[in-house]
């Protein structure tokens, strides 16, 4: 998949930008659930065409080492704080009202909310027994909600012909919103890659939130995901796909926030760098 992120449909970079803090020169908006459900139906009722981003503690780091990635939530409509780490960044800003904004949530949120305006969604990534769960327990949950369509991708990348297939599909269905079912930051890249050619106005990365709601993954108790701990929660349930993903991120992410909180370095966010302020100081 091209990853350049060239935009013929005016969409990027962002005119709109949440208020927000610099997180290792991460713009992350200052949102709750409830405040960042309300940007996107406004979006997608303006027919206003971008993606959102559920952002980790991962997230931040992995930008730090990949300009392309950082770019790619550079042109995010919303990077919401997916993790508590980035909540309490936020809270540290002088954002009290910010709050966790957790893809399964968001997902089952914009479901309801949904019911009363016909809004269509479109499930793309996972597998096809999975979609097919997820499609049913959501259509039960939600009496009235629509599922415009599905498709699970194949295990490796599109060719062009597969993107362009792919673009095609997704728009007959005439969604509003497209829900991405892929790892991280693998929803995140192909979102900034396929925005251009898609007319549904919202696309929302929330990745493992397809096995959740499927009944496939049972998800981190609230008081461990409340305290920050939910990392702790799924590296136990899956020590051999994500202990090196935590071995490598969670030690990094603490070194270089402390740093930052005690002015040793900055991290210029992305209006900086449009201005020319790119390294780190």
């Amino acid at each position: 998949m091209d990853t350049g992120l060239t935009d013929p449909a005016g969409t990027a970079p962002p005119a709109f930008r949440a208020a927000g803090a610099n997180v290792l020169g991460m713009h992350v908006s200052a949102v709750n659930l409830g405040t960042a459900a309300d940007a996107i139906l406004a979006a997608v009722e303006a027919g206003r065409r971008g993606y959102v981003c559920f952002a980790g503690a991962h997230a931040a780091v992995d930008c730090r080492s990949d300009p392309a990635l950082r770019e790619v939530f550079d042109r995010a409509h919303l990077v919401v704080p997916d993790g508590m780490p980035l909540v309490w960044a936020l809270r540290r800003a002088g954002h009290a009202q910010s709050g966790r904004v957790y893809g399964p949530d968001m997902m089952l949120e914009l479901f309801r909310r949904g019911q009363p305006r016909g809004l269509r969604h479109y499930l793309y990534g996972t597998t096809p027994e999975t979609l097919r769960r997820l499609a049913a327990r959501l259509e039960t949950r939600f009496p009235g909600a629509l599922v415009a369509g599905c498709f699970a991708p194949p295990f490796r990348a599109l060719t062009a012909g597969e993107e362009e297939e792919t673009a095609v599909r997704i728009n007959a269905a005439r969604a509003d919103i497209v829900w991405v079912g892929l790892s991280t930051p693998k929803q995140d890249r192909w979102m900034a890659a396929m925005r251009p050619r898609l007319e549904a106005p919202m696309l929302l990365g929330v990745g493992a939130a397809f096995d959740f709601h499927a009944g496939l993954k049972p998800q981190a108790p609230a008081l461990l995901q409340r305290h920050g701990l939910e990392w702790a929660y799924r590296l136990c349930s899956e020590p051999r796909r994500l202990w090196r993903r935590y071995a490598r991120v969670v030690p990094r992410y603490l070194l270089l926030e402390a740093a930052a909180r005690a002015g040793l370095v900055r991290f210029p966010g992305p209006e900086s760098r449009a201005a020319g302020g790119e390294a780190d100081r």
